[in-house]
C-alpha cells in the first residue's frame, strides 16, 4: 500500500492542479466589478430606446442624475438644457458615483466630467463620457 502524501499518482495532480486553476480563475475580476463596471474599453450596453428615466423637475440645475440600471447621467447644466452621457467612466469602467459642483464624479480614482458636455475636469480619465441621446417631452425624459 502507498502512503497517499508521498504518492504522486496522476489522478493526485490532476485534483490539486483544477483545484489552483479554480482558485486563480475566481480571483480574475475585473477593476469596478463591485460598482457595476468593467473595462473601459467595452461599450456600455445600451437602455432601450424610449425608456422613461425621470422627470425634469427631478434633474437639478448645475446637477444631474445617475440612472445605473441604465449606465447613463441625465444633467441640466442650465435652466431647461438637458444633456446626457453614459454613466461609465472612461479610466476604467466604474459606474460614475455623484454629481455635484458641475461635475460628474467617479469614486473609483477621482475622474470628474463636465455636466456640460462630459468632458474631464480632472483625471486620470483619458477621455470624455460619451453623449447619449434623451427626448424631453412636457416634464418627462426618456432615452432616444
Amino acid at each position: 500500500m502507498t502512503d497517499p502524501l508521498t504518492s504522486h499518482s496522476p489522478r493526485r495532480r490532476t485534483v490539486l492542479a483544477t483545484g489552483a486553476m479554480g482558485a486563480l480563475l475566481l480571483g480574475c475580476s475585473k477593476y469596478g466589478d463591485e460598482n457595476g463596471g468593467g473595462d473601459a474599453e467595452e461599450t456600455p450596453s445600451a437602455a432601450p430606446a424610449g425608456k422613461k428615466l425621470t422627470k425634469t423637475g427631478d434633474v437639478p440645475v448645475g446637477g444631474g442624475k445617475i440612472f445605473k440600471d441604465e449606465k447613463v447621467v441625465v444633467t441640466q447644466p442650465e435652466k431647461g438644457d438637458f444633456k446626457a452621457f453614459s454613466a461609465v467612466c472612461t479610466h476604467r469602467g466604474c459606474i460614475v458615483a455623484k454629481v455635484s459642483d458641475g461635475t460628474i464624479d467617479c469614486k473609483c480614482h477621482g475622474s470628474k466630467f463636465r455636466v456640460a458636455d462630459g468632458s474631464v475636469a480632472d483625471g486620470p480619465a483619458p477621455k470624455p463620457l460619451p453623449a447619449r441621446q434623451i427626448k424631453v417631452t412636457g416634464d418627462s425624459i426618456s432615452l432616444a
